[in-house]
């Protein structure tokens, strides 16, 4: 692994969360040293969520490369465990749950002495059949404002691209403000990510028919977010169809009235729809073109 290519290690909430993509067993096995090394390191509770991977070829791998992993184990500083006992532990996978229990594992780290918590999550699941792995990206896009920016957690989503499909890769990836080893020419047809500098998140690219996941998700995370004032950027939108509009329409109604959801940088076909069909306007404040 270059180091050119290491996540960094910085405190913002978009260096905490990192979408960590590999395409072998050794990149996967360097990734992996690096991080446990640096939570070991700091005196943190480092944290393993396999997927596709068996959890002793966890403990092994470190073990070969020198780190003194059953001892880390048996003080409770390293826990390897499984998606079905995290991400799954329910009838279908929940946003809610998974943010929920963050707060939970970061609280227990910190009863045992430990001070700080960082994890790795094998997220392979995300494209198998499984129930609610369809909120995978409604989930990516909220834990930025819902986790990342409220505690002081550390996680690399790590992202194997022999087992997801290039589209979904691409899209999952574009949810995270920091991405380790993309592939520079993997670029979703219609993108979501969560905004760095206030609450809310912006979608890019052409967001129709193909792309009404990538909307939902979306306007789900819209409609889930805790903050009272949230904006929906725009500006690298090249096309929305209507039935995208009626979407982020049909969530921000589902907010609490407090404040009405602020869309900056619509494309001007947005504003044409928004005249012929004023009572979309109904929950969004939207900024003039």
């Amino acid at each position: 692994m270059n180091e050119k290519d290491s996540p960094p290690e910085g405190g913002t909430a978009a260096d905490r969360h990192v979408a960590v993509e590999y395409s072998s067993d050794d990149e996967w096995a360097c990734r992996l040293l690096a991080f446990v090394e640096a939570g070991l390191a700091r005196d943190e509770q480092v944290r393993y969520f396999a997927d596709a991977t068996d959890p002793g070829r966890v403990m092994r791998t470190l073990t070969e490369r020198g780190v003194d992993a059953a001892s880390a184990v048996r003080r409770g500083q390293l826990v390897v465990t499984t998606a079905d006992e995290t991400y799954l532990t329910g009838a279908r996978f929940d946003p809610d749950a998974m943010v929920g229990l963050w707060y939970e594992a970061l609280d227990a780290a910190a009863a045992q002495g430990f001070d700080g918590l960082r994890a790795i999550g094998e997220m392979s699941w995300g494209g198998r059949d499984i129930a609610g792995a369809d909120r995978l990206l409604e989930y990516e896009l909220r834990i930025h404002h819902e986790v990342f920016e409220q505690i002081p957690l550390r996680a690399w989503c790590f992202y194997d691209r022999r087992l997801l499909p290039r589209t979904t890769l691409d899209v999952l990836r574009e949810a995270h403000l920091t991405a380790a080893a993309a592939d520079p020419g993997g670029t979703a047809v219609c993108s979501a990510a969560p905004l760095p500098a206030r609450p809310g998140f912006r979608l890019a690219g052409s967001a129709g028919y193909e792309s009404r996941h990538v909307v939902a998700s979306a306007a789900a995370a819209l409609s889930a977010s805790p903050a009272e004032r949230l904006t929906l950027d725009l500006s690298a939108l090249d096309h929305l169809d209507v039935a995208s509009l009626v979407e982020i329409v049909g969530a921000a109604r589902r907010r609490p009235p407090v404040a009405p959801l602020r869309v900056l940088g619509a494309p001007a076909a947005v504003h044409r729809m928004l005249q012929l069909f004023p009572e979309l306007r109904a929950g969004l404040e939207v900024a003039e073109a």
